[in-house]
């Protein structure tokens, strides 16, 4: 009973035998003759393959110990299967919506650039005595000196961005 339960749970644990005889620090040899039932581990060594298979004693010493049925893992390893598409899919969509709203940004940017352009910063030539004028000559004056410098490295930016997140082939 011993040597079959020792067996089947380092198998279903993926170990090998030279695996267990190395957490266990025996020979490979005195794993073979524990699951052939030729000698069996004294009590400190049974608590130490308890703690290498991650199984208490009792379950050791108990009665028969049944693999996991190939239907339980079959089941299982579909579940994962699906889950792993579903993440697949996730990062597809967030890769796709980041593509798009980089490519968004740039046109934006070049919209802004030619209504700036064609205005031609008509602030200046405004009467700044009132101060209405005044505060809104200032705002649209600091908003076009910030988007003259930051516009290229943001473009710049999105359009690494785009190329970094378009489909592959």
């Amino acid at each position: 009973m011993l040597n079959e339960n020792i067996k089947a749970i380092r198998k279903s644990k993926g170990l090998s035998q030279e695996e267990l005889a190395v957490k266990l620090n025996v020979v490979r040899q005195t794993i073979s003759k524990w699951e052939q039932g030729l000698s069996v581990p004294d009590s400190d060594m049974l608590i130490f393959i308890s703690e290498a298979l991650e199984t208490p004693v009792s379950t050791l010493l108990g009665g028969t110990v049944v693999p996991a049925e190939v239907s339980d893992l079959k089941a299982i390893s579909e579940k994962l299967e699906i889950i792993n598409l579903q993440l697949a899919q996730k990062k597809t969509m967030r890769r796709k919506i980041l593509h798009w709203l980089l490519i968004s940004l740039c046109v934006a940017i070049v919209i802004i650039s030619a209504v700036l352009i064609v205005l031609n910063s008509p602030y200046l030539s405004w009467n700044y005595n009132d101060p209405e004028t005044a505060v809104a000559g200032s705002a649209f004056h600091v908003f076009e000196w910030l988007f003259v410098r930051l516009a290229p490295v943001i473009f710049v930016g999105a359009a690494a961005g785009i190329f970094l997140t378009r489909k592959k082939v």
